[in-house]
Formats: C-alpha cells, structure tokens, sequence
C-alpha cells in the first residue's frame, strides 16, 4: 500500500528554486511562482530562489553553490530541459549528478502524458544526486511544473510517505 502516514512526523526540506529563461522575469515567473508556493503550503523551506538566462556556466556555477550550502538539501530548476539550442540546463546539472534518479523521468512522462499527450517527448525533465543533494529539473511551463510537484515530488519529499520516501534516505546520502 501507498500513501500518506499521518501517524508520522512532518519533517520540513530546505529547498532552493532556480528558474531558467530568457524571456521570464520575476514578474513573470509563474513556473517558479508555483513551486515556491506548492513546497511552502506542503511545509517545506524555500531556502533561496534566482532566475538565471539559459548559459550553462552560470546555471552550473549557481547549483554548484547551492549543492554545497549546509543550509539546502534539495534543488528544483524550471524551464531548459527541451530540445531547442537555448536548452542548457540538463547539459549544465546532469554532469553533477553521482547518480541519476532514472524513475523520476519515467514517472514524470507517464503524468505529463496525461496532461499533454506525445508532447512530452520534448522534454528532458530529470533527476540526481549530486553530493547528498537532489536536483529535480522540471520543464517550464507552469503546467508541468504543477505535475510535477503534484504529482511526484511533494510525495518524495515527505518523510510520511509509504512504502517509502526521499527524506528518510537524505542522511544516508553520504555514506561510504
């Protein structure tokens, strides 16, 4: 069975948002608007928030920082997992990851599936672990954003999930 204990305690992440765009400004960036709102309601941190152009270096470099902030335990980026040239952000992160979440891709198409059909195979949207971090990069329409969250990450990042979640594992990231 799957689902939500509520027997058992909340346990809030410390979560960094990174929107990549050239178009997108803070007032207009409701991929980043809605999942800074979405972990704040679940009871999690927002722990920083930037918006960057699509340039791999300063994606990278931002993130980079970010993974090693005791004060972050989980990145989520918006926007530059699609096909076109400005594209970068999975070209900037995925050489990060110690290890690739391989599910969270086959699970978010499954749900983004459902939302907008053979579409989803212009995205890129993945997941890893980079230093005891995890880094969810999302697409940038608002809507798989919204999927996204919604859908798998909220459960994920809430130590109350059965049969089991991402939290309960955060301490043991850096085992060797």
């Amino acid at each position: 069975m799957h689902g939500t204990n509520d027997k058992l305690e909340f346990v809030p992440v410390k979560i960094a948002v990174l929107t990549v765009s050239d178009t997108r400004t803070a007032e207009n960036d409701t991929s980043g608007d809605a999942i800074a709102s979405r972990l704040q309601e679940a009871g999690h941190i927002l722990a920083a928030r930037s918006l960057l152009r699509d340039d791999t270096a300063a994606v990278r470099d931002l993130v980079e920082r970010w993974i090693d902030n005791k004060d972050i335990d989980v990145v989520i980026t918006t926007g530059g997992t699609g096909l076109t040239g400005r594209d970068v952000t999975v070209e900037a992160l995925r050489p990060l990851f110690d290890k690739e979440l391989e599910g969270f891709s086959v699970i978010f198409h499954q749900v983004s599936f459902k939302s907008v059909g053979l579409s989803t195979l212009q995205s890129r949207a993945c997941a890893g672990l980079a230093r005891g971090k995890f880094i969810f990069l999302l697409p940038g329409s608002t809507g798989a954003v919204k999927d996204g969250w919604d859908q798998i990450i909220k459960f994920q990042l809430d130590a109350r999930y059965r049969p089991c979640n991402l939290v309960e594992l955060m301490p043991r990231l850096m085992e060797q």
